[in-house]
């Protein structure tokens, strides 16, 4: 039981049939770089008009026009997987299976998707990430043969993932699929990382006695190491890198970027309050400068 517990406050799925995950939202913008210092929100977008006393969480951008998020429909017990066409203003219900299934992303290979699916037998509640092809001609299958209790990921190649494992506290690992092979390089670490256009990986390093850091994992050099790039604004964990290498995290109803060859500190370009976005989370960023966001 106190897995389940840690897992739902990890992942913020259901993780029994106890009660509805909390009402979450997901709203797009387009992000114009107006100068070297100034951004602007524009085409303001509420895609979850569908599920709005719903949840709906971790989106991400297939293609410019392809916004894969996770949902749980109101009253519903699980959560599935959506597609949203930006362009035909369409939705799509990607995976209807008797497990629930979040998280998902473009495998590097271009061919396939991914997933963590929640697999529940009995008391027992297996976190497992499945690969799937992008036609969804067949059912998938795990990309692991025996890793499981994984909460988020993110592939670096076709091959090799980074896995934010729960079995030993929580942890940062790179793996190979290849082989199940598991290599940790950092402990008590928030859920958001991902590729930077560098190459290295962003990650979040935790404290529970001073600042939370912004890292960098150098993924070309021998021994792998990691420096601090910035601390996260107060307590914040999520973030989003921009295609020119700027990072943007969400505070409350507010917007930051962080540019480290131009600031020196986190700098607010938006207050989204009048679109009644009162605690942003999530972020995801297209190639075309897209934002999602999810917010309460």
């Amino acid at each position: 039981m106190q897995r389940i517990a840690v897992l739902f406050s990890l992942i913020c799925v259901c993780v029994s049939l106890q009660a509805q995950t909390p009402r979450s939202s997901v709203f797009l913008f387009d992000v114009r770089k107006a100068s070297d210092t100034l951004y602007k929100l524009t085409k303001p977008r509420f895609l979850t008009a569908f599920n709005a006393r719903g949840y709906n969480n971790q989106p991400a951008f297939f293609s410019n026009n392809e916004l894969y998020i996770t949902v749980q429909m109101y009253g519903d017990d699980q959560t599935d997987l959506y597609v949203l066409d930006l362009d035909k203003k369409t939705k799509t219900k990607v995976t209807e299976t008797p497990d629930g299934e979040f998280s998902a992303a473009r495998v590097p290979d271009y061919y396939s998707f991914s997933a963590i699916r929640q697999e529940i037998n009995g008391r027992d509640t297996l976190l497992r990430l499945w690969q799937f092809p992008i036609d969804r001609l067949t059912n998938g299958k795990p990309v692991f043969k025996y890793l499981k209790d994984i909460g988020y990921y993110h592939w670096l190649d076709a091959q090799r993932v980074v896995v934010f494992g729960l079995d030993k506290g929580n942890y940062l690992a790179i793996c190979d699929t290849r082989t199940d092979d598991v290599s940790p390089f950092a402990t008590n670490v928030g859920r958001c990382f991902m590729r930077m256009p560098n190459g290295n990986l962003a990650y979040v390093q935790k404290s529970t006695s001073g600042a939370w850091l912004l890292m960098e994992k150098f993924l070309s050099r021998s021994g792998g190491e990691s420096k601090r790039i910035i601390n996260t604004l107060t307590g914040c964990e999520d973030f989003a890198v921009l295609p020119d290498g700027s990072f943007l995290m969400g505070r409350g109803s507010k917007l930051y970027k962080y540019d480290r060859y131009s600031d020196q500190d986190w700098e607010e370009i938006a207050d989204l309050r009048y679109y009644g976005i009162k605690n942003i989370t999530r972020l995801a960023v297209s190639n075309d400068f897209k934002l999602a966001l999810v917010a309460d």
